[in-house]
């Protein structure tokens, strides 16, 4: 029966990929219909060590099936060998949380991603730093199995949409670039949308042309570039200190 009710819903719901993105899905409220293990009693000791406050609810959630059977339903295996199925977010209730205002925490934007990990890295530093949410723009999707893989489930501490550059959400538009002014020299406000470019390209000329104000992160010369992941970090943590918000 397991089998059957993974196969009918795999299509449209969210792969959950082994015990931390469960126990994180599970920790922020998502609907999760489904989850399977190789070993009940060792995936339930784990949420004893590292999670007991959703223990209970593991426990409830959680089948026991046979290796082969897990191995089927996933396309890499976890070294965890814990998988669920969980219901994604409503997209207008994100939107909506996205378009509230006042904020209390920026928003998150990736311009024109390639990276499906550095993605799920992002997702997963702006949730622990409580941003509103992470909008990505271009054809990367935020909820790819991947990403939400790297992100650890944490898309659920968060509102994580697909938008194009002129959907974003209101708030004054703070866009990463190296030819900005000093990030030290500037006080992120809580409402701040805070921008950053692709990978390989930076900043598209849409998201440059929208900015409110270019701003650089300390780098010594002839360092290239920060990883995205390490660039949302700092930047974040620069709110965080400014705002008396975040963590």
């Amino acid at each position: 029966m397991t089998v059957t009710t993974w196969n009918r819903l795999a299509q449209a719901a969210v792969l959950l990929d082994g015990f931390h993105a469960l126990k994180h899905a599970v920790r922020f409220g998502a609907e999760v219909p489904v989850a399977v293990t190789v070993d009940r009693e060792a995936t339930l000791a784990l949420a004893d060590e590292l999670a007991p406050d959703v223990r209970d609810a593991l426990d409830a959630l959680l089948t026991e099936v046979p290796e082969p059977t897990y191995t089927s339903l996933v396309p890499r295996p976890h070294p965890t060998a814990v998988a669920a199925l969980a219901v994604r977010p409503s997209r207008a209730a994100n939107l909506d949380r996205l378009a509230h205002t006042p904020r209390t925490a920026p928003v998150v934007v990736l311009d024109n991603p390639r990276n499906l990990g550095n993605a799920g890295a992002v997702i997963r530093l702006a949730a622990g730093f409580g941003a509103t949410g992470v909008v990505t723009t271009g054809t990367l999707d935020p909820w790819h199995p991947t990403v939400v893989r790297g992100g650890a489930g944490l898309h659920f501490a968060t509102a994580v949409e697909r938008l194009a550059v002129a959907e974003l959400p209101p708030g004054p538009l703070f866009a990463l670039d190296p030819e900005g002014d000093d990030i030290r020299g500037s006080k992120l406000p809580d409402d701040a949308v805070l921008a950053f470019g692709s990978e390989r390209s930076g900043l598209s000329a849409e998201l440059r042309a929208r900015a409110d104000h270019l701003l650089a992160l300390p780098m010594r010369p002839q360092v290239s570039s920060y990883n995205l992941a390490t660039s949302v970090a700092m930047t974040l943590y620069h709110w965080s200190l400014g705002s008396g918000q975040g963590v």
